[in-house]
């Protein structure tokens, strides 16, 4: 049986009311979603666990809605994205403003390297441009699967994603980034 096959099969189970086939379904998924959610929330447990839960409610609600055009996987990444802008949008509008580059405290040691904390400039990024870098660099989705995910075209996915390495430069350092090898693809 293929992949594909075993997904449908998983999926009639879960819509005829098999638990078990539930929790097969989500022991499979969801620390791939967790951790896509952690990257796109800025590292927050608490929100990373709010976005994954929402996700799977959404899931079971519309699964019976679910085509297969796309893997389960894909399909499960596109919920827990949106879950996850959602969340940062209404954080948002809390009136919370998104930092500058050089608004990232350091701890103020020697070398560059140890001077910048790059969990903290990550998750200081505004969150498209976190959400693109997330979903290309990190998960290895292609600019036309992003650009489905999260509503925009390939292009734009293009350049949030040379914005977002951008910013992270500007970010941790010029000398950081040639240190690392990091060079604009």
């Amino acid at each position: 049986m293929s992949e594909r096959e075993d997904e449908a099969a998983a999926i009639r189970a879960v819509l005829a009311g098999n638990e078990a086939a539930f929790r097969a379904l989500y022991r499979a998924h969801a620390p791939a979603l967790y951790r896509l959610a952690l990257r796109m929330t800025g590292g927050s447990d608490t929100a990373a666990e709010d976005v994954v839960q929402e996700a799977w409610a959404r899931a079971v609600r519309g699964l019976a809605r679910f085509e297969a055009r796309a893997s389960l996987a894909t399909w499960l990444g596109r919920i827990t994205t949106h879950c996850a802008l959602e969340r940062i949008r209404w954080e948002r509008r809390g009136g919370e403003a998104l930092p500058e580059p050089e608004a990232i405290p350091s701890p103020g040691r020697e070398s560059p390297l140890e001077r910048v904390d790059l969990e903290r400039a990550f998750e200081a990024l505004p969150p498209g441009y976190r959400a693109v870098l997330v979903l290309h660099d990190v998960e290895g989705f292609t600019h036309e699967e992003i650009g489905g995910l999260l509503e925009l075209s390939p292009g734009t996915s293009k350049s949030q994603l040379s914005r977002a390495r951008a910013w992270l430069r500007r970010a941790l350092g010029n000398d950081y980034a040639m240190e690392r090898g990091d060079h604009a693809r």
